[in-house]
């Protein structure tokens, strides 16, 4: 088992940064400063993780056109190897047009979403993941194929983003199979129904042996084996674009998993690599390499944590 695995859609964005204003219908605006990167999801995490010196694999859709040999090239240098899907001869990847304003943004977006999820991809998924050391976990179908992979020893970690409709009667599946969930404050609140951090964090220890719940620019709570425990937020690192952050801390945190480092030293990597991110625009811009991960994580701050904090 040497390498981690995740299936789902490529994204690329097209960030138009530093504009100063959003251009009405027959207007041209003009900016100084644009990059082309990979979007933010579970491609992302994979690409932190490839970053960190851990072999990692996808399987997604990649096509003929220049934005799909782009991505291409993202992931084969950052140690990513993709599962090619696609058959077809449209553009599979979405784009996104990112105009990024001083204290707003508006995107345009083109593409499909989510990959299809039939039996031809889930054999084919099925076939790159098996043997994987950790699995990330898409929160749309493969439930089987997670199941499968399970059941070989792999590890799997789901994060599974905003839903309006979040809860246990539609995700209980995926969170009864997961080894690991990640939640923000806002996700974890919304799942289990509580009112505090603390209180979802409680609430979800009945679901997970190690629990978390990452409360945004403050830093982590979670619960091992000695208890509950707050882990703090680098303060050298200035918040300028948070696109990406929960992709870049799974990433941390898989790294930890991945070298079986005790549970507290996961979410400190996980808080260093999120932290990191938040540095730069774009969901890919700044990140730490694995000898930077390990010096910064022995400043990171680890306390006990009690309910009346």
């Amino acid at each position: 088992m040497s390498f981690v695995a995740g299936i789902g859609s490529t994204n690329v964005d097209l960030l138009y940064e530093n504009m100063r204003k959003i251009p009405a219908p027959g207007e041209e605006v003009y900016t100084d400063s644009f990059s082309l990167q990979l979007g933010g999801g579970l491609p992302a995490t994979l690409i932190n993780i490839g970053r960190l010196g851990i072999p990692a694999r996808i399987a997604t859709e990649l096509g003929g056109d220049m934005f799909s040999s782009f991505a291409s090239q993202q992931y084969e240098k950052n140690n990513v190897a993709p599962l090619n899907l696609y058959r077809g001869s449209k553009i599979p990847v979405n784009i996104t047009s990112a105009i990024i304003l001083k204290d707003d943004r508006s995107f345009v977006s083109y593409g499909k979403g989510d990959l299809e999820c039939d039996d031809v991809t889930k054999e084919e998924f099925y076939r790159m993941a098996s043997g994987a050391k950790i699995c990330l976990m898409t929160p749309r179908g493969f439930t089987d194929v997670y199941r499968k992979l399970k059941e070989e020893g792999t590890t799997l970690v789901l994060d599974m983003g905003w839903d309006e409709e979040l809860g246990f009667d539609k995700y209980g599946e995926f969170l009864d199979l997961a080894d690991y969930y990640t939640p923000n404050r806002k996700e974890a609140l919304k799942l289990t129904g509580r009112e505090s951090p603390y209180e979802a964090l409680r609430a979800l220890k009945e679901h997970f042996r190690y629990p978390l719940v990452k409360v945004d620019k403050d830093g982590c709570l979670g619960i091992d084996d000695d208890g509950v425990f707050f882990c703090r937020s680098i303060d050298a690192f200035r918040n300028v674009d948070s696109t990406g952050a929960g992709d870049a801390f799974l990433a941390g945190l898989c790294y930890g998993l991945y070298y079986d480092f005790p549970f507290r030293e996961c979410v400190k990597f996980g808080n260093v690599t999120g932290g990191k991110a938040v540095t730069a625009v774009g969901a890919l811009s700044a990140y730490v390499t694995e000898s930077e991960l390990k010096e910064i994580s022995k400043s990171v701050i680890i306390t006990d944590y009690a309910a009346d904090c």
